[in-house]
């Protein structure tokens, strides 16, 4: 449950409130009950780490001051991966910036509801720990995917460990084609698809997805290194008002994702 805290606390109050949380889920979560400006929460998001500037030209005209991104779902299903943010289909699972090498994925993806939607089945953000996918992995399949990594210079492995704890670099990239590398001749290509295989199914099966239900003044921090993240689908309707999410992106400047 989200811990009530005014919007109007001094920002040192609420991350304060966002740190705990995470150290003890991995997820930090606080129901402000009006959003705060954006002056304040460029502000929160320095106070975790460096905020990330929004440079892909397909989203620009929904960023504000070069960082907060506006995540409105006014657009209805798309297969353009640079508008799916925007869109009120789902979003498949995955770790934010998973194709970038591990110091420059953000380690935190700040969230804050402006408006939830007017749709009682408005779209939810879903999480899905990594341990809950791990332990569902065989072991081969974790020693597969340790050596594996996408088809890209200076990326981490899918499966690398951060403070002892399984962390994973991917994104399921569903009718397109992943192309990955191994650091190792010891599997084979058969071998190393179904470690895949067996990566996607333990992060749809049942049982450990939570759900956010969004609404005027909740804010999330998400840690990037915790739990793989998407969106669940909505009904599109191009007249009602459409969910409105602030977003920023923050590196870690203790350098912990490259662990």
């Amino acid at each position: 449950m989200p811990e009530p805290v005014p919007a109007e606390c001094p920002v040192g109050q609420v991350e304060a409130v966002l740190r705990r949380q995470l150290t003890e889920h991995g997820l930090g979560l606080v129901d402000l009950g009006e959003p705060m400006t954006s002056a304040h929460l460029l502000e929160l998001g320095h106070r975790f780490g460096e905020v990330m500037p929004e440079t892909d030209p397909a989203v620009l005209p929904n960023v504000e001051d070069g960082r907060i991104l506006h995540l409105i779902s006014a657009e209805g299903d798309t297969a353009d991966a640079t508008r799916q943010p925007f869109a009120t289909s789902a979003l498949s699972l995955h770790t934010e910036g998973s194709g970038r090498p591990a110091g420059d994925q953000p380690r935190y993806i700040v969230l804050m509801c402006l408006h939830a939607g007017d749709d009682e089945n408005a779209a939810q953000t879903v999480l899905v720990p990594f341990a809950g996918v791990d332990e569902r992995l065989r072991q081969t399949d974790r020693e597969i995917l340790a050596h594996v990594r996408y088809d890209r210079p200076g990326v981490p492995p899918i499966r690398r460990r951060v403070d002892g704890r399984p962390v994973f670099s991917f994104r399921d990239f569903q009718a397109d084609t992943l192309r990955w590398v191994s650091d190792t001749d010891r599997f084979d290509a058969t071998a190393v698809r179904d470690a895949l295989a067996a990566l996607l199914a333990g992060m749809y099966e049942g049982g450990v997805a939570r759900g956010l239900q969004w609404r005027r003044g909740l804010l999330a921090v998400l840690d990037n290194t915790y739990a793989f993240h998407g969106r669940s689908a909505a009904p599109f309707h191009g007249s009602t008002r459409h969910r409105h999410l602030k977003r920023l992106r923050i590196t870690d400047r203790s350098g912990e994702m490259a662990g």
